[in-house]
């Protein structure tokens, strides 16, 4: 069984998405074989986020940010243990926006790079 941080991250996504009760289970079943998430395992998991991410129908905005690449900013922030209004913050800054739904998907490759240098740094400090 998955943890409740998971099934937190799968309920969002789900909402995000506009997927109603039926689609959600429905493609739950296509993807794991199971109808709730409260039965999944950690590849169930993995391979309903890979789906989730890996589908065109699920771009974040229509200059090609995908759903993945906001699954793993979201991902990048949670490890550097920012709160939203840190967050935002780095986003005006350095990218002139205040929400990463605005980023197109070549500003949001620089933002996971950027971000994923941050947590470098940080671990060759340690």
């Amino acid at each position: 069984m998955i943890d409740r941080a998971k099934l937190a991250v799968i309920h969002i996504t789900v909402k995000e998405l506009g997927l109603s009760d039926r689609e959600y289970r429905d493609t739950l079943e296509k993807v794991t074989g199971v109808r709730s998430s409260r039965d999944l395992d950690a590849a169930g998991f993995r391979k309903l986020m890979g789906y989730f991410a890996r589908s065109k129908h699920y771009r974040v905005n229509v200059d090609g940010m995908t759903f993945r690449q906001k699954l793993y900013i979201r991902h990048l922030v949670e490890d550097l243990g920012w709160d939203s209004s840190h967050f935002v913050n780095f986003l005006r800054k350095y990218y002139h926006t205040d929400s990463i739904e605005k980023l197109g998907k070549r500003e949001a490759s620089k933002l996971i790079e950027s971000l994923k240098h941050i947590i470098t740094g940080k671990l060759e400090r340690h």
